[in-house]
């Protein structure tokens, strides 16, 4: 059976394979990727390669027709952080994905998926949180904006929540983890303390 790293390396390979086919031999191609627990569709249209990729494989958003300012029609993306399960996001770890846990130092402290960079979402203020004013500025100086972040709290919601403002702050390679910590601590995956 292929490594954990598999379905990464495979998603990556055939984008790049079936771009290139593309662009010299047709006009448009779809193809999909089954891998357990992972599908990935692709849509490749000569000239949109990016666009469709985007739209296709990260299966979030709508594309909406809007005006530009020379009154021309262009294609818009509203465009959400695409959520991947616990195993997806350990696959992408392998391939140099980076893992930004917002947990608090507390929780971080306790245990953490391995090789994890801890950033709070929010921080505890005796029996109250309250979102880290300082969250962008603390994640711009240990991530470029060009970084693949794989982004991950306990359970979903404050992960989701500061891939949502890091996309805003024109992070453009965040992914949130489905279910956090606790899915990655159900599924047998490798923590540290």
């Amino acid at each position: 059976m292929p490594s954990s790293a598999s379905p990464a390396l495979l998603v990556r390979s055939m984008r790049s394979l079936f771009s290139s086919f593309t662009t010299r031999h047709c006009q448009q191609f779809c193809f999909r990727v089954w891998w357990p627990g992972l599908v990935v569709s692709f849509h490749v249209a000569k000239g949109h390669h990016r666009a469709g990729l985007r739209d296709r494989v990260s299966n979030f958003g709508s594309i909406a027709d809007v005006n530009n300012e020379n009154n021309t029609k262009t294609r818009s993306f509203d465009v959400q952080p695409r959520s991947v399960p616990v195993h997806v996001a350990h696959a992408l770890l392998q391939v140099g994905h980076q893992y930004l846990d917002v947990r608090t130092h507390d929780e971080f402290r306790a245990g953490h998926p391995s090789g994890a960079i801890n950033i709070p979402y929010m921080l505890n203020h005796g029996a109250e949180m309250f979102k880290n004013s300082k969250f962008l500025e603390e994640v711009s100086s240990q991530f470029g904006k060009d970084d693949d972040i794989v982004v991950g709290c306990k359970s979903g919601r404050r992960s989701l929540m500061a891939a949502n403002d890091l996309q805003s702050a024109g992070f453009n390679r965040v992914i949130d983890v489905a279910g956090g910590y606790t899915a990655w601590t159900e599924n047998g995956l490798p923590i540290a303390k």
